[in-house]
């Protein structure tokens, strides 16, 4: 704790040269004092594996999920550094065909650079982006968000035509899972994903995970359901593959 103290000090004091008024002190004391445990202790215990990662990436799966700050997809997986090649952002959105973007070199990245086996788009319980798609208007002091969510255009429609009139909180957790489907029909359209499903490189999963119980349903492409992990039917969502709508 003394070499952290003595490092956030130091710190504090480079900071501290610009403004001291930008910084939260107690938030930026406390991420400095697990950089050092790190250093002093995982990464002791992963040596071997950091330097073979110091010289390249091989992931083999490609994971989509959403910013949500209470997702950790390396701690839900009990995955290490170089295993899942992770895509962020909110809602765990894939812009359409045709629209360039970063979450399409990532996914593009993944597929013929990295090569990556399978491809898991992750929703998960209380999504505030999903939120928002069922809530007119909540997205007006926020022009960004608002056009982000456009990737989500149908989405609500979609879900009721599946399910029909649902309470709200029902509601909000079948738009989630609608949105994996949804998402995964966007990866689908994209041409790298297509030929890589249609030569077996990869297959797609959709997942929906819920934060307060740990739980994750997974999309069982024959029941067109979502089904508790353990329950599920492995298999690959090939080219010949319908039936999200």
């Amino acid at each position: 704790m003394r070499v952290a103290a003595g490092i956030f000090q130091i710190y504090v004091t480079l900071v501290g040269r610009v403004s001291m008024r930008r910084v939260n002190i107690r938030t930026m004391q406390k991420l400095i004092s697990g950089l050092s445990q790190f250093q002093k202790s995982d990464y002791q215990h992963k040596q071997s594996l950091f330097a073979e990662l110091a010289h390249g990436q091989s992931p083999h799966t490609l994971f989509i999920t959403c910013s949500d700050s209470r997702i950790d997809p390396n701690l839900i997986t009990r995955s290490d550094p170089g295993d899942i090649f992770v895509l962020r952002n909110a809602g765990n959105l894939i812009p359409r065909k045709g629209q360039a973007s970063g979450e399409a070199a990532t996914i593009e990245y993944a597929i013929k650079a990295l090569k990556v086996q399978d491809i898991v788009v992750c929703g998960h319980s209380g999504c505030g982006a999903m939120n928002a798609v069922l809530q007119a208007g909540s997205c007006d002091e926020l022009p960004a968000v608002a056009a982000w969510l456009q990737n989500t255009d149908g989405l609500t429609q979609r879900t009721l035509q599946r399910n029909g009139e649902q309470s709200p909180e029902r509601m909000l957790e079948l738009v989630i899972q609608e949105n994996v489907r949804m998402q995964l029909e966007n990866l689908e359209a994209m041409r790298c994903v297509a030929d890589a499903l249609s030569s077996d490189q990869v297959q797609l999963h959709g997942w929906a995970y819920d934060i307060g119980s740990g739980n994750v349903e997974m999309l069982d492409r024959e029941q067109d359901a979502f089904v508790p992990l353990s329950e599920a039917t492995f298999g690959e969502i090939d080219g010949s593959t319908s039936g999200y709508a």
